[in-house]
C-alpha cells in the first residue's frame, strides 16, 4: 500500500540510474512513479497528464536538454510544482545551476548528487511536502 501520494515525474536516461531511483523511491512508499528516459518523453507525459506533477526529479544531464531547461520549460507551463535535480556534477557546478534557478524563479529545491544519498533525498522530500 502506499504511504504517500505525491506524483512524481522522474526523467533519467540511464537505464540504470532510473531503476535505482525508483526502487528508492518506492522503499519510502512513493509509488506514484511516472519514468522517463529523456526531455521529449517528459514533456510529452506532461501535457498527456490531466493535472500537474507534485514533484519532477530530472537528470541534469540529458541527451536533448539540459535539466534545468525541462525544469524552467515544465514550470511555466505549469506541469510541475515542485523539482531537484539530480546530477554527477561536481558540487560548484550544481550550486552555480541553483543559483540560476532561483535567479529565475523556478520552483528548484535544489540537487542531489548522484550517486542519490537516500538520506538526502528523503530530507528533501519530506522538508518540502510535510511526509
Amino acid at each position: 500500500m502506499s504511504r504517500y501520494t505525491l506524483r512524481i515525474l522522474l526523467v533519467e536516461d540511464h537505464p540504470f540510474q532510473l531503476l535505482a531511483t525508483q526502487c528508492l523511491l518506492k522503499s519510502y512508499g512513493f509509488d506514484q512513479l511516472t519514468p522517463v528516459e529523456n526531455a521529449e518523453q517528459a514533456i510529452r507525459t506532461m501535457i498527456q497528464s490531466e493535472q500537474p506533477f507534485d514533484l519532477m526529479l530530472c537528470d541534469q544531464c540529458l541527451p536533448d536538454l539540459p535539466g534545468l531547461e525541462l525544469v524552467e520549460i515544465a514550470s511555466r507551463r505549469r506541469y510541475v510544482t515542485r523539482a531537484i535535480l539530480l546530477s554527477g556534477l561536481p558540487a560548484e557546478d550544481l550550486i552555480k545551476l541553483t543559483t540560476q534557478a532561483s535567479q529565475r524563479n523556478l520552483p528548484l529545491l535544489g540537487y542531489l548528487s548522484k550517486p542519490l544519498n537516500k538520506d538526502e533525498l528523503e530530507r528533501l522530500i519530506s522538508s518540502t511536502f510535510n511526509v
